[in-house]
């Protein structure tokens, strides 16, 4: 649960002690201070402040945990549940701000990487579905809710009572 600020700061001190225990010839004080520093930076990349933004963005302080997410120089390095999180939280800022293109892409991309549930990963199909029935593109919203019916049984009522609306609000459009 470190910024990647404090990860790097922290493993800059670890290095230092590496090079510290090298010079006084303590070579097993500095494998593990070398295994430290290693750790850390494979926390910076694949990692991520992602528990940090996931706290602020259900808190609802969504500039923060924008911010936060900012930080991820390059969010194709995270692990595969991290990146469809990172997704996933940034399509939830980006829907906040009225950015729907933008939200749009961050939830088809969240659809194609593990979430944490199945809920998670039908809300995200059924955010795509709703955005392209608002942008008139009935098509493509067809095919995300038809993934997302896919796991009807597995999701929550109120998801279900959210992918019947999308459902019944398509079908009023495609009259």
């Amino acid at each position: 649960m470190l910024t990647n600020k404090a990860r790097l700061i922290i493993a800059g001190i670890f290095f230092a002690m590496f090079i510290f225990f090298i010079y006084e010839q303590v070579y097993q004080l500095a494998g593990v201070a070398l295994m430290f520093t290693v750790l850390l930076i494979w926390g910076y990349f694949k990692e991520g402040p992602l528990v940090i933004a996931a706290k602020h963005f259900h808190d609802k302080n969504y500039d923060k945990a924008e911010a936060v997410l900012l930080t991820v120089k390059n969010p194709g390095l995270l692990k595969r549940k991290r990146r469809g999180f990172y997704e996933f939280m940034m399509g939830g800022i980006n829907l906040q701000k009225q950015d729907f293109e933008a939200a749009e892409r961050h939830y088809e991309l969240a659809a194609q990487y593990p979430l944490r549930s199945v809920n998670d990963h039908v809300a995200a199909l059924a955010h795509v579905a709703n955005i392209s029935i608002r942008n008139h593109n009935y098509e493509k919203a067809e095919a995300y809710l038809g993934l997302a019916e896919k796991h009807y049984d597995k999701t929550t009522a109120k998801m279900k009572s959210v992918l019947e609306r999308l459902q019944s609000e398509l079908k009023s459009h495609q009259k």
